[in-house]
């Protein structure tokens, strides 16, 4: 942390703020306000400027309750059914389980690898041929930063009359067209998790399509009580709101937004830079000028030919510890494997990396493939289940240097066999 960044937390102790709401959590929106509201100088959208809306920001205390809040002010319920891109952490898909209502999960397309708009357009209406009614909402994930078809399935979406619910947690600051991930739909979720673009160390946010939103969301925010002096509740809420000291971390760490998000587009040209002439391995890319990935996670297919050293011993061991940043494995597994998993090549060259000091992971295992989620209903074409078998994420923080990039590359290229 920088001594500008330390100086927003030490006002906050110092003016006694170590509660949720306060003056830190009011700027720390406002802050978030003008960012999610800018449009970039080369967007179309900037001859237009009259028709944009400003979307309200509320601060909260991490990237699932903000999600969870949007699908209760969406009208969630019990017995309802969410279409949720499968191809995500089980953040995007948990929320609408606390409301008692049952994801359906959409596979993806092969170009940005997020929710495919031709198998949401027939989800819906075979939903509503199974079940007699529509899909209370529809949760597109920005996966590993990179947008959604988010015109498509705005298209699809406004004329079935169904709520669009961004995930944008991956997503801060990429854009579609020039406009912010998460200022389409009527909702949009950011996360401030530690390992996100800017961190408040927990902490995330819930953009909000207008200020009426904005109230309604605070309400559920703060125990849902009434406007009496005393405490009244006609409704069941959540303690939501960021804390004061969290929004001053949030409030230094936007100061240097936008250079974590130029770095990490640094990162993804270094990357493809440095392994254009490695047969096998194909960094994923944006698909046109319309998608502006911040690359939160830079992302590689290995082909299934290609050969790592020590390939034979994948899937020998369980782990015992953290996979690239994740949680700490806590339960041990039955067995080493599941009926669904990476390429031995990819656990291969994991491992290899781990031993380096190198950390990596594999893509995120679609939701219809997870156990918990066995029954849901899944609309799939196989486009994740593929992906899932030959990725792998690579390093790309902001405190990932040039050199650590030679690195990182010179150790994968060492273990490949040829």
């Amino acid at each position: 942390m920088s001594g500008k960044e330390l100086d927003y937390v030490i006002k906050a102790f110092e003016g006694n703020w170590i509660v949720p709401l306060g003056p830190d959590v009011d700027a720390f929106e406002v802050s978030l306000e003008k960012f999610v509201n800018k449009v970039s100088t080369d967007s179309q959208l900037n001859t237009n400027k009259s028709k944009l809306t400003p979307h309200p920001v509320v601060a909260l205390s991490s990237g699932t309750a903000a999600l969870h809040l949007a699908l209760a002010c969406c009208d969630v319920k019990p017995g309802d059914e969410v279409l949720v891109q499968s191809f995500t952490f089980c953040a995007s898909s948990n929320p609408v389980t606390y409301l008692g209502a049952t994801p359906v999960f959409i596979d993806s397309e092969p170009d940005t690898w997020n929710m495919d708009p031709g198998l949401l357009e027939f989800a819906i209406k075979d939903r509503i041929e199974k079940t007699g009614k529509k899909p209370k909402a529809i949760i597109p994930v920005a996966l590993y930063g990179m947008p959604y078809q988010i015109d498509k399935i705005m298209e699809i979406a406004n004329r079935h009359d169904i709520p669009v619910i961004e995930d944008a947690a991956e997503g801060f600051g990429s854009r579609f067209k020039g406009k912010v991930l998460g200022t389409f739909g009527r909702f949009g979720v950011l996360s401030f998790n530690g390992n996100k673009m800017i961190t408040t160390s927990g902490g995330g946010a819930l953009i909000c399509d207008d200020e009426e939103a904005k109230k309604e969301v605070m309400f559920y925010a703060t125990q849902a009580r009434e406007s009496y002096p005393y405490y009244q509740h006609e409704r069941i809420g959540y303690n939501y709101r960021m804390s004061n000291i969290c929004a001053a971390i949030g409030r230094g760490q936007m100061t240097i937004l936008e250079d974590h998000i130029a770095h990490h587009k640094h990162v993804q040209e270094k990357y493809i830079e440095l392994l254009k002439d490695v047969e096998g391995i194909t960094i994923h890319q944006a698909p046109n000028g319309n998608y502006d990935s911040n690359y939160w996670l830079c992302t590689a297919i290995l082909d299934p030919d290609l050969k790592i050293k020590g390939q034979e011993n994948a899937y020998k061991e369980s782990v015992k510890g953290a996979v690239g940043g994740a949680a700490g494995v806590t339960h041990k597994s039955e067995s080493i494997h599941t009926d669904h998993e990476p390429n031995p090549n990819v656990e291969a060259l994991r491992i290899a990396l781990d031993k380096a000091n190198i950390e990596s992971r594999p893509l995120w295992k679609p939701m219809h493939r997870q156990p918990v989620y066995r029954n849901n209903p899944a609309y799939i074409n196989g486009v994740s289940d593929s992906l899932f078998k030959v990725g792998i994420c690579l390093p790309s923080g902001p405190y990932v240097t040039d050199s650590h990039l030679d690195y990182i590359v010179s150790t994968i290229k060492r273990n490949i066999s040829y």
